[in-house]
């Protein structure tokens, strides 16, 4: 795809995910509601690109876009944005939702299709700061599927295991996102990463990445990588310090410089372009502080994975608007130059998110620039 024709469906792509489509039952994995994100999404196959998309929230319910069966049978987004006609399909729900565990657990309980093929869980489906919302973050809904009985509290190493040998072989699943709620102990989550990437590495080779908070011992990145983590992400979220004070209210204690530090740590063990953190951009940040904020992390050797903040129901920013079209395009157009000056690219990542890159377009924007018509 030439460099101008992938800037171009960026901004379409973007389009769709800061308004949501309005979803009525057509076929395909139909995603899911609430828990740990992607959350009030479907995968979609866009004009090739799969992208995760708003149907589920409220903003995707007033949404001036619509997804339909079209008069052919496949799928078709219709929506005012200027040339809409879009080659849409969606991924068919995965084979391996239909088995379960020798105890009679869906494996759907235990991890779940994201975009078209990574398998993601949450190995612990609680967070320490979660049931008081003055500590909480405040976009979270970690327990929400815990609490309507789709999920287990915990999954065990062998159960993951288990699951991801079954999602590789029956559907061609080709990396695996590990994350967890923040436990009460000091190295933040490591620990159930490490354990669970040897139980799996031991059963198919499948590349990992696993997200948690930066741990208080340094010496779990190498004990991760050991294990047979591939790649780490520790996720920033928002980055002006009154945003992370207002949105991650505990989390925040954890500071910017320290995350850097913590970055730094990482890099040095898992490599440059192995590590990755998310910017969820419309919570208040401004473009130059997410542009600022994204030059350090490149120069780290960082992935600054920038996403469009989605409000997912039953939060306390479930009314909060999705940032604007225009303001998403002018950050992935700075944020994916500077990613392609610094040779710092999503499809070199093993695994994790910015590898799948179905919630963001910013792998769109690594392209070159658009050519200037004389």
């Amino acid at each position: 795809m030439a460099e101008h024709d992938r800037r171009a469906l960026g901004r379409r792509l973007t389009e769709l995910q800061v308004h949501g489509v309005v979803d009525p039952a057509v076929p395909g994995n139909p995603g899911r509601r609430g828990g740990a994100g992607p959350s009030d999404h479907r995968a979609l196959s866009i004009d090739g690109t799969t992208v995760m998309v708003p149907v589920y929230n409220a903003v995707a319910g007033t949404s001036p876009y619509r997804l339909d069966t079209a008069a052919g049978g496949g799928l078709e987004v219709s929506g005012p944005a200027a040339a809409m006609a879009l080659a849409v399909e969606a991924p068919p729900e995965p084979r391996f939702y239909g088995l379960t565990t020798a105890e009679g657990i869906p494996y759907r309980s235990i991890a779940l299709l994201h975009g078209r093929d990574v398998l993601a869980t949450t190995l612990l489906q609680t967070c320490i700061r979660f049931r008081d919302r003055t500590q909480s973050c405040q976009f979270c809904a970690i327990e929400q599927s815990l609490e309507d009985g789709r999920t287990l509290v915990r999954k065990t190493p062998a159960q993951v295991a288990e699951v991801a040998e079954a999602a590789v072989r029956l559907d061609g699943v080709r990396q695996l996102v590990l994350t967890t709620g923040t436990p009460n102990s000091d190295d933040r989550g490591a620990r159930l990463m490490a354990e669970t990437a040897a139980a799996v590495k031991a059963r198919v080779n499948l590349p990992i990445q696993a997200q948690c908070e930066p741990p208080d011992d340094p010496a779990w990145y190498r004990r991760m990588k050991d294990a047979g983590v591939d790649s780490l992400g520790m996720h920033l979220e928002v980055v002006e310090e009154e945003v992370r004070r207002r949105i991650l209210p505990g989390k925040s204690e954890l500071g910017l410089e320290r995350y850097m530090e913590a970055f730094t740590e990482a890099v040095a063990v898992f490599g440059r372009g192995q590590v990755s953190t998310y910017l969820l951009a419309g919570l208040g940040d401004s473009a130059a502080s997410l542009i600022a904020v994204s030059e350090r992390l490149i120069a780290l050797g960082v992935y600054p994975f920038v996403v469009p903040f989605v409000p997912i129901a039953g939060t306390p920013l479930e009314a909060h608007p999705a940032p604007s079209t225009d303001f998403m395009v002018a950050v992935y157009t700075a944020v994916g130059d500077r990613l392609r000056a610094s040779d710092l690219r999503s499809e070199a990542m093993a695994a994790g998110c910015a590898k799948c890159g179905a919630c963001s377009a910013l792998s769109l924007f690594e392209a070159g620039p658009e050519p200037v018509t004389p």
